[in-house]
């Protein structure tokens, strides 16, 4: 495993595509409403790229074909946008989106809940907004990978949510994904030590059920599902190490 160790004038470059990725993540996610194709969101994501002459980092990365993966109740992630698939009221709606300029990548995702009444689904939620904030405030240097996916996990589990365990965070910088892995769960004082210039896309992907922890990938080769088809919920955010902890990357949002 080689992790890339970005220098802070590298890491200023950085940011532009992480500013960026939380634009057009938030665009994206206040477009989503009922009626409205997961299609029409990924034009969102061409309009954008166009304007600011800038490239979409999932389009055609690993052959993916949207602009912005964007899934749906029990899809986990990497849902293939479809002018097809009609949002409904009551769906939970994430979107993963990222944009490439000058070098460097941003990764970022939220979910809505569109119209949502039921308090144990808005719990979820909640919970993993809680989960990200949780495994954003271990990080820092000199700290463990393991305690970051604790944190992450202690979250979850005492709200006695799933975690996904198939797919986690990575590093992210100059690819989409790079060293080191980041799991959304993990053994206090294990795994890899964090140090000032590594960047990390930080990504709790939580279940409505523990059984929902498993899944599955379906015909199109790419949208996640949990196999007991229970709902999930996602967020992300890119963070840099610092030496004094760490730094959100991909702000503005008013979330987690």
């Amino acid at each position: 495993m080689k992790v890339d160790i970005k220098t802070k004038a590298q890491i200023a470059q950085m940011r532009e595509a992480c500013r960026m990725s939380a634009e057009i993540r938030d665009i994206c996610a206040n477009a989503v409403a009922p009626g409205v194709t997961t299609g029409e969101i990924d034009d969102l994501v061409v309009e954008y790229c166009e304007k600011h002459r800038v490239k979409a980092s999932f389009f055609g990365y690993a052959k993916f074909p949207g602009h912005i993966c964007v899934s749906i109740n029990d899809e986990v992630i990497h849902g293939i946008p479809s002018r097809h698939r009609v949002i409904m009221p009551g769906d939970l709606v994430k979107t993963d989106v990222g944009i490439f300029t000058k070098g460097y990548n941003g990764d970022t995702s939220r979910t809505v809940a569109l119209g949502v009444t039921d308090p144990e689904v808005l719990r979820l939620v909640e919970t993993t907004k809680a989960c990200l904030k949780a495994g954003i405030a271990a990080c820092g240097p000199g700290v463990h990978l393991g305690d970051v996916g604790y944190a992450i996990q202690k979250v979850a589990e005492e709200a006695c949510f799933g975690i996904v365990r198939d797919w986690i965070g990575h590093g992210v910088g100059r690819t989409v994904h790079e060293d080191p892995q980041v799991p959304n769960y993990g053994t206090p004082g294990t795994k890899l030590v964090l140090k000032p210039g590594m960047t990390i896309a930080i990504e709790p992907m939580i279940t409505m059920t523990k059984a929902g922890e498993k899944t599955d990938v379906l015909e199109d080769g790419w949208t996640v599902v949990t196999r007991d088809r229970c709902l999930s919920a996602h967020f992300e955010h890119t963070v840099a190490i610092t030496d004094d902890g760490c730094e959100i990357l991909t702000l503005p949002a008013d979330y987690p």
